[in-house]
């Protein structure tokens, strides 16, 4: 690939865990260090300035603990000095494999960088609803006017989106594989129609689906043949606007209480609250201002 090609890099290689696809690899920490620099030395190649470069990891678990993958990886980002750490967002989703001896990992990091100070960012097509659209400025210039951005706002550091899991309309054979939405956040801004998005650990092509959903062009690589056989049947659908994907704008959804997965089983025993605390009287007078406000006096 040409230099200074692509607009957008963003990836989630494999976190050297021994996952299907990495069997017969498992490299020791050094060593997959050592390869992870290759590649990543190689994406800052074909960036060009102004683009962006976001890489999405979780944690190498090994018996003696486990080794957050994105601060492993920093010196590998931190020897270009193009490259600048615009970002480190928190990717949290509520569902996954229970611990027993830790709590359960509900979250992974994505590193954005960009190639210098120059970088392309449009925060409206990603804003998000406010949590008080209703809210006004009590004092000031602005009192009585809205103090929220009308189109919604900036969604911040921490995304929650849910994983892919067997219920996901998005689920294929891939045991690790990230949402169309949480790829589509940076395509909208960072990118614009027409620019080249390239995922180097290509997967089942989620990325270039985020990218050719919204007009952008694609590239990727993967050394496995079945997950490159579903990477291009989900985008010959993508490119016909037929890929069924979750749409980035829907809420997580939230249990609700009439569901018979929320019924609880009476053997276990219900909470109790304490008792409601008293506040005591003796002493305490009500007043009216003039204005006809209360105000107490305690003696």
């Amino acid at each position: 690939m040409p230099a200074e090609a692509a607009q957008l890099v963003v990836t989630s290689p494999p976190y050297n865990i021994d996952k299907p696809y990495e069997r017969g690899a498992a490299l020791t920490l050094e060593g997959y260090v050592a390869a992870q620099d290759a590649v990543i030395a190689e994406c800052v190649r074909v960036l060009r300035p102004g683009g962006s470069l976001c890489w999405q990891v979780g944690n190498h678990v090994r018996d003696e603990g486990i080794v957050p993958l994105d601060v492993l990886l920093w010196p590998c980002f931190a020897r270009h000095a193009a490259l600048t750490l615009r970002n480190r967002i928190v990717w949290h989703f509520e569902h996954g494999l229970h611990c027993r001896r830790r709590f359960s990992g509900r979250y992974e990091v994505i590193l954005w960088f960009t190639k210098g100070d120059d970088y392309a960012f449009d925060l409206d097509p990603v804003r998000v609803p406010q949590k008080y659209p209703g809210k006004r400025a009590w004092k000031g210039k602005r009192v009585g006017e809205y103090t929220g951005h009308p189109l919604g706002k900036n969604p911040g550091d921490v995304w929650i989106f849910p994983n892919v899991k067997a219920n996901h309309v998005e689920k294929t054979t891939h045991p690790c594989q990230f949402p169309v939405e949480l790829v589509e956040r940076f395509v909208l801004a960072v990118t614009k129609p027409g620019d080249l998005v390239v995922d180097p650990y290509l997967g089942v092509g989620t990325t270039a689906c985020a990218a050719v959903l919204h007009g952008r062009r694609a590239a990727g690589a993967d050394v496995v043949a079945e997950y490159l056989a579903i990477a291009r049947r989900r985008l010959t659908l993508a490119a016909r606007g037929e890929l069924r994907t979750r749409p980035r704008t829907r809420a997580v959804p939230a249990p609700r209480p009439t569901s018979p997965l929320a019924r609880r089983d009476e053997t276990v025993p219900r909470r109790t609250h304490a008792p409601r605390r008293r506040v005591p009287t003796q002493g305490l007078r009500i007043a009216v201002d003039d204005d006809g406000g209360a105000r107490d006096d305690r003696r």
